[in-house]
């Protein structure tokens, strides 16, 4: 348990400083949120209504910008293999480092929300409606994404393919997490529903996730 905590705050620590690549993820859903507008054009009705989406989409987008790095830049220092030999099970480390690079690179997205949603014309009920359904659902693009993270960890040019296998498995996320917050919003469909079913998406990716990554890291380094 010492040792997966050491993990954490050593994930945080180089994820929160100059370059570690937790701050680009919150400077690019920034980017988009500002962008938006600007490509919508001045109808405030339009883009309360596409706001939700908006904020799910750029998201998602700086989430994948920020995967590559959870098992890249230990390959390359050649932590990975210490990782991979220690007496910790490959599995919880995986995890602990896809709970770290959630507590760098996710939650910050969650708590921009409120103030990009003003930037999209969401009263406060919208806002928190987003920003719960990003709270609940951010954790399964995060450990959906780590499976593509190891697989691409020991390949050339592997940050692309690390898309490719990603964006798929994330596709559902983003159509929860969007009709939750649509729901919450304008009504009359149920809000539990699609609320559940991403609740249920980052369970499962939790339980999975981990053992899908820790299979490919032992796979890849062979």
């Amino acid at each position: 348990m010492t040792a997966l905590a050491a993990l954490i705050r050593r994930d945080i620590k180089i994820a929160l400083r100059v370059g570690g690549g937790a701050l680009i993820g919150v400077l690019f859903f920034l980017t988009v949120v500002v962008l938006m507008p600007f490509a919508v054009g001045p109808d405030l009705a339009q883009l309360s209504r596409l706001g939700p989406a908006i904020l799910w989409l750029g998201a998602l987008l700086a989430s994948l910008l920020t995967l590559d790095r959870l098992f890249m830049a230990d390959h390359e220092d050649g932590s990975l293999d210490l990782i991979t030999m220690s007496r910790t099970p490959l599995e919880l480390a995986c995890a602990a480092k896809a709970l770290a690079h959630w507590l760098a690179a996710g939650l910050p997205l969650i708590v921009a929300t409120p103030v990009l949603g003003l930037l999209l014309n969401l009263d406060m009920v919208a806002t928190g409606a987003v920003a719960l359904t990003l709270l609940a659902g951010t954790p399964a693009l995060t450990f959906t994404g780590m499976i593509g993270a190891a697989l691409a960890v020991t390949l050339h040019r592997g940050g692309l393919l690390m898309a490719v296998l990603v964006l798929p498995l994330s596709i559902p996320v983003l159509i929860f997490g969007v009709a939750a917050s649509q729901a919450a919003i304008t009504g009359p469909s149920s809000f539990g529903a699609p609320f559940s079913i991403l609740c249920a998406l980052s369970l499962v990716s939790l339980v999975i996730g981990p053992f899908a990554a820790a299979a490919s890291l032992k796979h890849g380094l062979d």
